[in-house]
């Protein structure tokens, strides 16, 4: 394994916010009120300091999401780790923020309640954030805690 120097924090937060605009799908971790976890690749929108995510509110993930009210997220490449510990509100298709809907929309070019009136909005809050490349990056990987950014 060869060691290359540490981003500073400044970078991997700029490197964050960069991933979030550009990536598609993001990882979504979850879990039921007996623990049992489910974790799946959803697409996403980074908008006005959240990551929104759409799902049917009738499978495990939609009900995880609204019942356990946080979540874990992540992007998929381990050499380029970014971890996403947040708060969840849900929203029925009818109560999403007009602005939550146009950006989905306009990334994905798809409306999910144009689909199925099961469908439902997730706004995830971010109250920590990770983000390493590799075993050399693990001291100062925490760029957000308790909500607020660190850098």
């Amino acid at each position: 394994m060869t060691i290359t120097e540490s981003r500073s924090p400044e970078q991997r937060k700029r490197d964050v916010l960069a991933r979030l605009e550009r990536e598609t799908d993001i990882w979504v971790a979850s879990a039921d009120a007996d623990g049992l976890p489910c974790l799946v690749a959803l697409w996403f929108v980074w908008h006005d300091g959240c990551v929104w995510l759409s799902t049917r509110i009738t499978n495990p993930t939609g009900r995880n999401l609204r019942d356990g009210g946080r979540t874990r997220l992540a992007f998929g490449d381990t050499q380029d780790v970014v971890l996403i510990d947040g708060d969840v509100r849900t929203y029925g298709g009818q109560e999403v923020p007009a602005d939550a809907i146009g950006a989905f929309l306009g990334k994905h070019g798809w409306d999910p309640r144009e689909d199925s009136a099961s469908y439902a909005f997730f706004e995830v809050r971010p109250h920590a954030v990770q983000a390493l490349h590799g075993v050399h990056e693990m001291r100062g990987r925490h760029i957000m805690k308790d909500g607020v950014w660190v850098v």
